[in-house]
């Protein structure tokens, strides 16, 4: 099963509920790449472009390469006020760029999807000498500062899956994060942000519903797994918070 593929069944719900970056993170972005409206900048797989917008407001010339024909229409029409930005519908794997160099390439949550050996080359390639290289995406706890153990909410949503997450094919990522200096990268940086979100349950079946490997939930599990999910944060007050650390890897084109 191609897992990039999957997303666009559900266009609305993804753009409504997969979780947004913090601003502070988008202003050390900008600075650390040197973001002008003279820039030339590459998202790769913006989805429907929850690490978007803060880019085209600089001005730059931004394009995007997205996989999914849903996806880059659904942007197109999203940011259609933006002269600067374009959408460029193709696999980034194999898409041909040309020769003009991009400031910065960068991706959110959607980097891993791509096989390292052939991610980090192309990246490599496809910036100026000294550009920017921007991976990040939310990992979210279920209480502050991690340490799930002895949190009674968690431990109850923990049973549900065991019970009841039986996934067609089960999703796993190999991308390492941290391997960007074999492939030449320089400079390389970790940062954290800290953030939390809080949802009902009805809001929380909404957000997991996005995740890769539940939009392929079959029946019956599927139908059992939300209901047993629903009946725990319902049971806890109806309220489930999430404590986010938004992890944000730079790197430069020695």
């Amino acid at each position: 099963m191609d897992f990039r593929t999957v997303f666009d069944t559900i266009p609305a719900q993804f753009d409504a509920w997969r979780p947004r970056y913090c601003a502070e993170l988008f202003t050390d972005l900008i600075a650390y790449a040197g973001v002008t409206a003279e820039s030339k900048v590459l998202e790769v797989g913006p989805g429907t472009g929850q690490a978007t917008e803060p880019l085209l407001q600089t001005g730059c010339n931004y394009t995007a390469i997205e996989l999914s024909a849903v996806f880059a229409d659904f942007m197109r029409d999203k940011y259609k006020t933006y002269p600067n930005g374009s959408i460029i519908n193709a696999d980034f794997e194999t898409y041909d760029f040309g020769d003009a160099p991009f400031d910065l390439v960068y991706s959110a949550a959607a980097f891993q999807w791509i096989p390292e050996a052939i991610g980090y080359p192309k990246v490599y390639s496809l910036l100026k000498s000294g550009g920017a290289f921007a991976m990040f995406m939310t990992r979210p706890d279920t209480q502050p500062g991690g340490g799930y153990t002895d949190e009674p909410l968690f431990t109850k949503l923990q049973e549900v899956y065991a019970k009841h997450f039986r996934p067609a094919t089960e999703y796993k990522c190999s991308l390492d994060y941290d391997g960007r200096d074999k492939y030449g990268f320089v400079d390389l940086e970790k940062r954290i942000y800290k953030a939390t979100r809080t949802y009902t349950a009805d809001e929380y079946v909404q957000h997991i519903g996005t995740h890769s490997d539940h939009i392929t939930l079959p029946e019956p599990h599927r139908t059992r797994f939300y209901e047993g999910i629903r009946e725990v944060i319902r049971d806890f007050g109806n309220s489930v918070t999430l404590y986010d650390n938004i992890t944000i890897y730079l790197a430069r084109k020695g």
